[in-house]
């Protein structure tokens, strides 16, 4: 809530000051404040506003009063996918049963105005996901968005959506009953609070999100510009995969993903089962099964399978410290249970026991 406080310069402050408490509790912070990168006059008297911790207090009993989750960049239980991105929110509202860890997460986006192909193409693409059991993100907007969701609701498949305002309210107000459905089987994301305005730049900026919390970014129709070619070139930087269905040259809704494809900027998908098989998802499930036939772990192999099974998830620095052994020992010994099918490899040299 500090103002000029982006998610880049919460994270320098929390570092710099050794914690959150401090930031707000320290009697000498102005002295610490002045050596943070990017921290200048007008930003120190902003994080020392008293009004600030008031203002803190009403939002949290906001949240308590209509149960919805916080989840900060700091706990355990924040989106890993999205922990990865150096710009991700260092807050996330979250309202109904949205659960970011799902094993396979697909982004699908694209027009506001979609001809009748392109939201057949929608369905279909969200009907043939359904044989990985993928969770479908998205951002309830007009079009693609709102196909996208209300298909994955048809098929039984958890469904994401990102909003670009505070939980307090619904944009647009024709998809509140999509929106209400969602919340038994997904849910609702922001990282704005309540009583938020509602700002043309929350648009571009809550695409991150939908790219962060995802694998893959599908690209369904797009024209020449638009938030959804913004989301695909932000799955680029996070290097995520970004697949886009093709068009017609003379078609103006196929402008943008064919500009996509033309710069290797995406592969060109025409179906889920492309989909699927580009992100190696069936393969994953029956190297799953000759793992757990077949497989016999060397002593510190299991050392390391034990260790990300205790865990769940495991990054490769902890992995070091946990095993005691080097980094180029793990990797190595990693690499080999990968091709086994034993562990996978998350965002961020995060390692998961199949």
């Amino acid at each position: 809530m500090l103002k000029g406080i982006g998610p880049v310069n919460a994270r320098n402050l929390v570092a710099y000051c050794g914690g959150v408490d401090p930031i707000f509790a320290d009697r000498k912070l102005k002295n610490t404040l002045e050596k943070v990168p990017g921290i200048g006059p007008k930003l120190i008297a902003s994080i020392t506003d008293k009004k600030i911790l008031p203002q803190a207090e009403k939002e949290l009993a906001y949240v308590r009063k209509h149960k919805l989750r916080m989840r900060f960049y700091l706990d355990a239980d924040f989106p890993q996918r999205l922990k990865h991105a150096e710009d991700a929110p260092v807050l996330l509202y979250a309202k109904g049963n949205v659960e970011p860890e799902a094993a396979h997460m697909v982004a699908i986006v694209g027009t506001r105005t979609p001809t009748e192909q392109g939201k057949r193409l929608c369905v279909e693409l969200v009907e043939g996901l359904k044989d990985c059991n993928a969770s479908i993100v998205s951002g309830l907007a007009y079009g693609i968005d709102i196909v996208a969701h209300r298909t994955a609701l048809k098929n039984d498949l958890p469904t994401i959506g990102c909003v670009a305002h505070g939980l307090d309210r619904l944009y647009p107000g024709e998809h509140s009953n999509t929106a209400k459905d969602m919340l038994e089987h997904g849910g609702l994301v922001s990282e704005l609070p309540s009583d938020s305005p509602f700002a043309p730049g929350n648009f571009p900026a809550r695409n991150r999100i939908i790219a962060g919390l995802s694998d893959c970014t599908v690209v369904v129709e797009s024209g020449p510009k638009g938030g959804s070619l913004i989301t695909a070139d932000i799955a680029s930087s996070y290097d995520r995969e970004v697949f886009a269905y093709p068009g017609r040259p003379t078609d103006p809704h196929s402008e943008g993903c064919n500009r996509l494809i033309q710069q290797n900027k995406a592969a060109l998908v025409t179906s889920a089962k492309d989909v699927i098989t580009l992100m190696e998802w069936m393969a994953k499930k029956k190297k799953v099964v000759q793992a757990a036939l077949f497989t016999e772990l060397l002593p510190e192999e299991q050392v390391l399978v034990d260790i990300i099974k205790a865990k769940n998830k495991v990054d490769i620095d902890e992995l070091c410290v946990q095993s005691k052994m080097a980094q180029g020992k793990v990797a190595g010994l990693l690499l080999n249970l990968e091709f086994s099918g034993v562990v996978r490899s998350l965002p961020g040299k995060v390692y998961q026991v199949n």
